[in-house]
């Protein structure tokens, strides 16, 4: 805990299941698509495989699967009735609203996802007025999640200082990135075991969203703590 700093500049979330209840519902298209085409997988291998991945980067993995390349047209498929679907039942995580309403610290969000992507769920969620010119996506810099890039992105544009930054993130990828970036990573775990998320990079590791405002509170107190008994 000792890298948290003492003053917070940005709290940056991640979008996809960790703000907004994307995930199962885009995995859900992925998997009945790539079932059209010959290839069966289960819920549980789609995370497994495909959680925290672009979805250039997804198709890709997908090919590897099949063994051959994915139709000409299936990304702009997938893009078109994974949206509809997204429009029409995506919600907000358990705990978000309560905790966006007690959470003292500037808030972002940095997100792996399309730009239309992320404005169809935030708009969805009644998120999109609350996050207005803070909410950036992978269209914004030239490389993804695993890299730095959105994270540092993020913070230059709201103003914010790196290592004053405290990142949420639920993917082994999106906690590298924003170890990457210097900033102190909570792992968010309510898709994947928390092990998992610690053995990644994240400080630590939470599964109820309502209780960051205490958990934030908390780390500050302790960065403040071992401050003070350097000093002595």
């Amino acid at each position: 805990m000792s890298h948290v700093p003492a003053s917070l500049d940005l709290l940056i979330f991640d979008c996809d299941g960790v703000l907004v209840d994307s995930e199962r519902i885009t995995n859900r298209v992925f998997a009945q698509m790539l079932g059209e085409l010959g290839l069966q997988v289960s819920e549980q291998y789609m995370t497994e495989q495909f959680y925290g991945r672009t979805a250039a980067e997804s198709v890709r993995r997908a090919e590897q699967l099949l063994g051959r390349p994915l139709p000409d047209e299936f990304e702009a498929h997938y893009g078109e009735r994974s949206r509809a679907a997204l429009a029409s039942e995506v919600t907000l995580m358990p705990g978000v609203a309560d905790m966006l309403e007690r959470v003292e610290t500037p808030c972002a969000i940095a997100s792996n996802g399309l730009r239309v992507k992320m404005e169809i769920t935030l708009r969805a969620t009644g998120l999109l007025p609350r996050f207005e010119g803070r909410w950036f996506c992978i269209d914004d810099v030239v490389h993804g999640k695993p890299a730095p890039d959105i994270y540092l992105h993020t913070a230059r544009a709201c103003g914010a200082r790196p290592g004053h930054c405290v990142v949420v993130e639920d993917s082994p990828t999106g906690i590298a990135a924003g170890v990457a970036a210097g900033m102190t990573v909570l792992g968010y775990a309510a898709h994947l075991p928390a092990e998992r998320l610690l053995e990644a990079g994240a400080q630590q590791a939470f599964d109820d969203m309502a209780g960051l405002p205490a958990l934030l509170a908390a780390l500050r107190q302790t960065r403040a703590d071992a401050a003070s008994a350097d000093t002595r």
